[in-house]
């Protein structure tokens, strides 16, 4: 299991990149301005983690389940989404451009915040941003740039090879998380009884977080929306583990991934009912 998730998660970026052209990719971060952007990061890395601090108390979680909660709401931009956006209606480009506006601050933010919220709790804690940035450049850059390349390069490997690539990611991702679900099945048991709708209140939260900063094109901000929901949940298992060696904060990370895709489900289903509706207004206006 060791390797597994790195390959699949190789493999959904890859493929990611191959579906993706550069100027189209950066017409998308043109998309907002600059002031847009700095609500985006007050939604995407400040807003969640302060949420999971407020909800961790309020409903009394463990130690260990605050830890995991707080460190899977610190850590934007996972890897394995973008890619089916299309299909649900979403702009899949956007999505992209989130995923690296967000990874390309994961080394100078998350430090920050996880040392102010280690404050709180009278706790000295400093994550290497050389850590942070070897971890994004290796498994989600590189390889989205390696797509990016082979797409330019040899557009027939693209078209025959792209949809492959993404679905063997996912069979790898779901046999992975069957794994480890069987594996912690006892741990699983024994989380407390709130964590379910603590992780669940936090990935409607982080939906939420998007559409509290008002961002007028419907598209952007639904989209942005549904990725800021998909939290890095392999970044917060590396994190919890290497920085506050506390092992049962497994669970707590293991439930919000299991919650919050259901979550974005649910919110692509309303999308995909109003989207055009509000889009036909916005333009109008």
């Amino acid at each position: 299991m060791r390797y597994l998730l790195p390959l699949s998660i190789f493999l959904l970026m890859v493929s990611v990149g191959m579906s993706l052209k550069l100027n189209e990719l950066a017409a998308s971060l043109r998309r907002l301005t600059w002031s847009a952007w700095l609500r985006m990061v007050i939604a995407t890395f400040l807003l969640p983690p302060l949420l999971a601090l407020i909800l961790a108390n309020l409903f009394r979680l463990t130690r260990a389940e605050l830890v995991g909660i707080f460190m899977v709401s610190a850590t934007p931009g996972a890897p394995l989404l973008t890619r089916n956006l299309a299909r649900k209606g979403f702009e899949m480009h956007l999505a992209a451009s989130y995923q690296v506006w967000a990874a390309m601050l994961v080394p100078v933010v998350i430090p920050i915040v996880v040392a102010a919220a280690a404050k709180l709790y009278n706790r000295d804690i400093w994550i290497s941003p050389l850590l942070l940035l070897n971890q994004i450049a290796t498994k989600q850059l590189l390889p989205f740039a390696v797509g990016m390349a082979i797409a330019y390069v040899a557009p027939h490997v693209r078209e025959r090879y792209q949809t492959r690539l993404n679905v063997l990611g996912n069979c790898l991702l779901t046999i992975l998380i069957g794994l480890v679900l069987f594996k912690m099945g006892p741990a699983l048991k024994a989380i407390t009884p709130m964590l379910p709708i603590v992780a669940l209140l936090l990935a409607v939260g982080s939906i939420a977080s998007i559409w509290v900063i008002q961002i007028r094109d419907p598209v952007v901000k639904k989209t942005f929306a549904v990725c800021n929901a998909n939290r890095h949940v392999g970044l917060a298992l590396l994190l919890s583990g290497q920085y506050f060696s506390v092992a049962r904060a497994v669970p707590a990370i293991a439930c919000y991934a299991l919650i919050a895709p259901a979550v974005m489900v649910v919110y692509a289903r309303w999308y995909r009912g109003g989207w055009r509706r509000e889009k036909s207004s916005f333009e109008n206006t």
